[in-house]
């Protein structure tokens, strides 16, 4: 699987496991979540997305024991983890409100609990999960950079940021934010015209796209509307899919988006490099953008 350099001593699978489901699972048990990696593996994805908040705080634990129980997985991996909200769950099950905190003792305390959790001494990308109204840059920035400084995280970036917002936590940084994880979907348009990805572009920073599926409504949609249609048509001229050929319609962008897939379904996992066997040219790309838009483009 193709590979992208995020910062000079970091690289990630061009596809990403994405761990928000994984206390749903039934069985999430070491061995359980182990096999999910060996999918993943299988296919030269690397890259594992979590953060603090996953699961009611749970989810980097199952982690952390999936990875002290298979000695050696740790290094065959990259670990995505994101800090920054706080809710009433978990370690933070006092709290009156759900709310984002990005000071510098929230980060540098989210961070030891993935640590701990993760049962790892690094975190390979660390992000700040939300934009919070009350961030402070300069106390984030500093944060940031002295993570990075220490040697316990390899690089940081941001979620859910519009361009100002970025442009913001950066003006106070030494340390260079590499990625901003946003939601992008065929159901979620709005990312290739409010200058979201073009931003991105403009600094050759390659974003993640997270619930690349709608959430799974693309796969698991009824297909009697025009763009389940347009995917279904799509998947038997191809012979695949709908959830290849929509992540196929990500991968075609110039942006070089890194989507962030999540089931634990380990069938479902296996298929995930399916993707790059879509051949998305031009006209298919707009053919399924304009389902998507619901009429033709200007």
């Amino acid at each position: 699987m193709e590979r992208v350099a995020l910062a000079p001593d970091l690289s990630l699978s061009r596809m990403v496991y994405g761990m928000w489901r994984l206390t749903q699972d039934d069985d999430t048990s070491p061995a359980r979540i182990h096999a999910k990696i060996e999918a993943c593996l299988a296919q030269g994805l690397t890259t594992i997305d979590q953060a603090a908040v996953y699961g009611g705080y749970a989810s980097e634990g199952l982690l952390g024991a999936a990875l002290k129980a298979a000695p050696g997985l740790r290094d065959r991996i990259e670990i995505v983890t994101k800090c920054g909200i706080v809710a009433p769950a978990g370690r933070h099950r006092t709290a009156r409100v759900k709310h984002y905190d990005t000071s510098a003792g929230a980060i540098e305390a989210s961070l030891e609990a993935s640590l701990t959790n993760l049962k790892t001494d690094r975190i390979d990308l660390l992000l700040i999960h939300r934009p919070d109204p009350l961030m402070q840059a300069a106390e984030t920035g500093a944060a940031l950079d002295a993570v990075v400084a220490g040697g316990k995280v390899r690089a940081v970036g941001v979620s859910n940021f519009r361009p100002h917002d970025f442009t913001l936590l950066q003006s106070s940084m030494q340390t260079p934010l590499v990625t901003n994880q946003i939601e992008i979907s065929l159901q979620e348009l709005k990312p290739f015209t409010n200058g979201d990805l073009a931003f991105l572009q403009e600094r050759s920073l390659p974003p993640m796209a997270w619930s690349p599926l709608g959430g799974g409504s693309l796969v698991a949609g009824a297909a009697d509307t025009g763009l389940i249609a347009a995917l279904e048509a799509k998947a038997r001229h191809f012979g695949t899919d709908r959830a290849a050929v929509a992540v196929a319609w990500l991968l075609a962008h110039p942006a070089h988006i890194l989507p962030v897939m999540g089931t634990n379904t380990i069938g479902r996992i296996e298929r995930f490099s399916d993707a790059f066997k879509v051949d998305m040219d031009r006209e298919t790309w707009f053919e399924l953008y304009t389902a998507a838009l619901g009429h033709e483009v200007a």
